[in-house]
């Protein structure tokens, strides 16, 4: 009898141990659940997929419009001059270059843009989901604002190199034949720092930028819905081409700026003149005039109100499909 009872203790010990350990296994699972998801309910994951997808179809689908931008900001090349217009300038590339000198480039943003845009908006939901911003109608600019701020830092780091070779194969006249020669001569020319170089200008332009933008859009979504339940493509769209191009037009001078250093030295030798930030806007100024800080708005908002519009929709509707 008393054998009986140890036999039974000992399995009745094992069974308690075993709940134990089942209850403990799912607490730990419930807690990693829990970690890996966001305010949305998404894993970090589809936010990657998601800010992919919105990334390459924004960049590819109005890369023409930022070929006309970044010809009408860089400084005229030997063989070609500046365009005043949009009209002008796409009028010169089409008859010079043909319709597919509109996407020159295109192969470099396509390989970055998923990337970045990928990791931007996981930072970009993380830092919602830290500072207590929720999908409900409460107004919260500055918390969004900041998350999209973060958000950048992270992303431009990656895009900077990418965006350098985009915009020195966009040029007039470029004398490289492609990518992986853009990249094999600036490394050997200029050094690694040539991609770096105005990655604090970026950062300067973009994080404005991005504040302006993303407040914008989430401020405009919660004005143009009726409720967090009536926010459809329309309002999507709507706001998000609104908030890009009020951030497009705030930051243009900038984005001169940013496109100068990335590009001057491809003609001229950057051993001949500074290609820092204050010192590429005082030669601006000092030899064009403040109107040069203005070259390519146009285009640039052409460009970011469709692109935003774009954008915004496609990340939302994966999020929708991810769900």
């Amino acid at each position: 009898m008393p054998e009986t009872s140890s036999v039974c203790a000992a399995e009745g010990g094992r069974e308690k141990r075993g709940a134990g350990e089942g209850g403990e296994k799912r607490r730990i699972g419930a807690i990693a659940k829990k970690v890996m998801r966001t305010y949305d309910g998404l894993t970090f994951s589809k936010y990657m997929v998601a800010g992919s997808a919105a990334g390459i179809t924004e960049h590819v689908a109005m890369f023409p419009v930022d070929t006309i931008k970044t010809r009408m900001q860089a400084l005229a090349v030997p063989g070609a001059g500046v365009e005043s217009t949009v009209r002008l300038a796409m009028r010169s590339i089409i008859r010079t270059e043909g319709i597919k000198g509109l996407y020159s480039g295109v192969g470099a943003v396509a390989i970055g843009a998923g990337p970045s845009h990928g990791l931007y908006f996981v930072v970009y939901e993380y830092m919602k989901s830290f500072l207590g911003v929720t999908n409900d109608d409460k107004h919260k600019p500055f918390e969004t604002g900041f998350a999209a701020a973060a958000a950048t830092v992270v992303a431009d780091a990656f895009m900077t190199p990418l965006d350098v070779v985009k915009q020195r194969l966009q040029l007039a006249n470029s004398p490289y034949v492609g990518l992986m020669d853009c990249v094999n001569k600036t490394l050997r020319q200029e050094g690694i720092n040539a991609f770096f170089r105005s990655y604090n200008t970026t950062l300067i332009m973009n994080v404005p930028f991005v504040t302006i933008h993303f407040a914008a859009y989430e401020s405009c979504k919660k004005f143009l819905r009726n409720s967090a339940d009536d926010e459809g493509l329309k309002v999507q769209c709507s706001a998000g081409g609104l908030a890009g191009g009020l951030a497009a037009l705030a930051t243009n001078p900038l984005d001169v700026v940013k496109t100068r250093q990335q590009t001057d030295s491809v003609f001229i030798s950057s051993e001949k003149t500074s290609l820092s930030s204050m010192s590429v806007f005082n030669n601006i100024v000092k030899n064009e005039g403040y109107s040069a800080l203005m070259r390519g708005m146009i285009p640039r908002i052409m460009f970011h109100v469709p692109a935003a519009a774009i954008s915004w929709m496609t990340y939302e509707s994966c999020k929708g499909f991810f769900a």
